[in-house]
């Protein structure tokens, strides 16, 4: 386990220790639980930015799908 030390406005620490406390009770560990799933929150949002950004830019750069192997339905469907 980590230790990490932040400094946040009263007001947020407040409203977060209150709805910490309804969603993971108010036994002795609760605000650790909390904040670790908002972390792991805020990692998970970034990971899927990153990805979609990265496969934007190959939608972008575009596909080769290789030269056409028939002409029509028919023929791929030998019919």
């Amino acid at each position: 386990m980590g230790t990490i030390t932040v400094n946040v406005k009263d007001g947020v620490e407040k409203e977060f220790r209150r709805v910490a406390s309804i969603a993971h009770g108010s036994e002795k560990g609760y605000l650790g639980k909390a904040i670790t799933e908002a972390m792991q929150r805020w990692i998970d949002e970034k990971r899927q930015k990153e990805i979609a950004e990265r496969e934007l830019k190959l939608l972008e750069k575009g596909f080769s799908f290789g030269r056409k192997l028939y002409e029509t339905r028919d023929e791929l469907h030998e019919r």
